[in-house]
């Protein structure tokens, strides 16, 4: 059987994030992801090995689209505050091109859609994203602070994770569009949360 095509794999990799989505990750079976995308078990298994490295990808695809967008976005802020409210709104920015993708990231544990059997090769992408995204919060608490410690990052872990899931989670729950006004009182929350420096390690 020849390989699938570039365009075939995105296109079941799109049909699994929206069934993730819609059923959760334990809902998605070989056979409705292959009904849903149109194409045969065997292909599935033949492009991905099996249905938890696809699953894998599903998260590793979206994660890494992401964590580009939510560098591209803070990278361009000139003021460090600036930088760091781009941050946290963008999964409101990555929802605006990517819903499902956002609704993923947001509303599915990750542990749900890895399971325990993720090959060792996508368990080393899944490693290095989890590292940019600390390298970019250290970034950000350097800029800010000029810190790179623990409690820096915890502060901004707040900013950058906690609060945008907060706000946002039920919204991206319902598939609605995340409304300006959450996004303005996610901007005034982190500005808020900014004006108190990160507490000192005794």
């Amino acid at each position: 059987m020849p390989r699938p095509r570039v365009h075939d794999l995105d296109r079941l990799l799109d049909a699994a994030e929206r069934l993730v989505v819609e059923t959760g990750a334990h809902g998605v079976t070989v056979r409705s992801l292959a009904a849903a995308a149109g194409v045969s078990n065997g292909t599935i298994y033949h492009a991905f090995g099996s249905l938890g490295a696809l699953l894998a990808r599903v998260w590793l695809r979206a994660a890494g689209e992401f964590l580009d967008l939510q560098t591209e976005l803070s990278d361009q802020a000139e003021d460090p505050v600036e930088a760091v409210t781009a941050a946290a709104g963008t999964p409101a920015a990555f929802a605006d091109r990517r819903p499902e993708a956002a609704r993923l990231l947001i509303t599915v544990k990750k542990e749900d859609v890895l399971g325990p059997q993720v090959p060792d090769d996508l368990a080393g992408e899944l490693l290095a994203l989890d590292k940019r995204l600390i390298a970019l919060l250290v970034r950000l608490a350097e800029r800010l602070w000029d810190r790179r410690d623990a409690q820096a990052v915890e502060v901004l872990t707040t900013c950058v994770v906690d609060l945008p899931k907060a706000l946002f989670r039920r919204a991206f729950a319902a598939g609605e569009p995340i409304s300006e006004d959450s996004r303005t009182r996610l901007t005034a929350a982190v500005r808020a949360i900014l004006l108190l420096p990160p507490p000192r390690k005794d």
